[in-house]
């Protein structure tokens, strides 16, 4: 099995699609993908709040990918140092899955978080992916539901 690697700004287009493709209810367009693949460069840059790791598929582009964005929230007792993150994709392409590269590449991904000092870990799962996520050590929290808040269109409320 290939080993995860580190992902780069060149890797941003690969994970945006397989992101869209594997994860979101309804894909992407050319235009979006384009958008999402600028972005996830400039903050998978050094210095930026992504971080990822990818597993490349034999014939070319990648097999996976574990894409999550760090960011500051105030200090508790069961994450005393702040930074947090939020495991934003895990996606394997369908030719490539039950081999163990989501499993590989979100468990580099975690080791390299910890590394950097990083103490509260959030995801969405699916039913069919929370094992996947409990066999890495995450637990669901009942007293958090999640809800979702978008600015009225032209503008905010």
């Amino acid at each position: 099995m290939p080993e995860p690697r580190p992902a780069t700004p060149a890797d941003a287009a690969e994970i945006a699609r397989l992101r869209s493709e594997n994860i979101l209810g309804e894909p992407l367009d050319a235009a979006w993908l384009a958008t999402c693949a600028d972005q996830l460069a400039l903050r998978l840059q050094d210095g930026g709040d992504a971080r990822a790791y990818v597993v490349d598929a034999p014939d070319g582009g990648l097999a996976t990918c574990a894409l999550g964005l760090v960011h500051a929230v105030l200090p508790a007792p069961r994450y005393p140092k702040g930074p947090a993150v939020r495991i934003h994709a895990v996606a394997t392409d369908p030719a490539h899955r039950r081999r163990g590269h989501a499993r590989a590449a979100l468990a580099a991904l975690l080791d390299h978080l910890e590394r950097d000092g990083v103490t509260l870990y959030e995801l969405y799962a699916s039913a069919g992916s929370a094992p996947l996520y409990e066999g890495l050590g995450f637990a669901a929290d009942p007293a958090l539901m999640r809800m979702t808040r978008f600015p009225a269109e032209g503008g905010t409320s």
